[in-house]
C-alpha cells in the first residue's frame, strides 16, 4: 500500500494522525549492500527485519539481541565458541558489547530483537 500526500500529517483508518516521522521506517545497509534491514516496533520493543546474501560478516553490539532465523541457515560464531548452524525457526542470544561472525552458504532472512 503506497500512501502519497504533501502534508505534514496524515489521517490512517482507523483515525489516529501520525506525523511523517513516525511513518518512515529506518533501512539500514552493511557490507556494500549484501547485508539489508528494515526497522519496526513490536510488542517486543525496537527490532529489524533483514536479510544477508551468501558470504560472511562479522557484527557489533551495543545491546543483548535475539536473533531469530526466518529462512535460510546462518552459522554463528559468539565469543570463544566454534561455528554454530542455526535453521528457520530457531534463535539464538547475543549479548551487549561484543562482536560475532556469522556466515552464509545461502540468502538468509531473520529477525532480530534489542535490548
Amino acid at each position: 500500500m503506497v500512501l502519497k500526500s504533501n502534508r505534514k500529517t496524515k489521517t490512517m483508518s482507523n483515525s489516529i494522525q501520525l506525523s511523517e516521522e513516525e511513518e518512515t521506517v529506518s533501512h539500514n545497509v552493511y557490507f556494500a549492500g549484501k547485508v539489508q534491514s528494515l526497522g519496526l516496533e513490536t510488542e517486543r520493543g525496537s527490532a529489524t527485519v533483514g536479510v544477508m546474501k551468501k558470504g560472511n560478516y562479522t557484527f557489533s553490539t551495543s545491546s543483548p539481541e535475539k536473533m531469530v532465523i526466518i529462512t535460510g541457515i546462518l552459522g554463528v560464531k559468539l565469543e570463544e565458541s566454534s561455528f554454530k548452524k542455526y535453521k528457520a525457526g530457531e534463535e539464538f542470544d547475543v549479548p551487549s558489547g561484543v562482536s560475532f561472525d556469522v556466515s552464509c552458504d545461502d540468502d538468509v532472512a531473520y529477525l532480530c530483537y534489542y535490548g
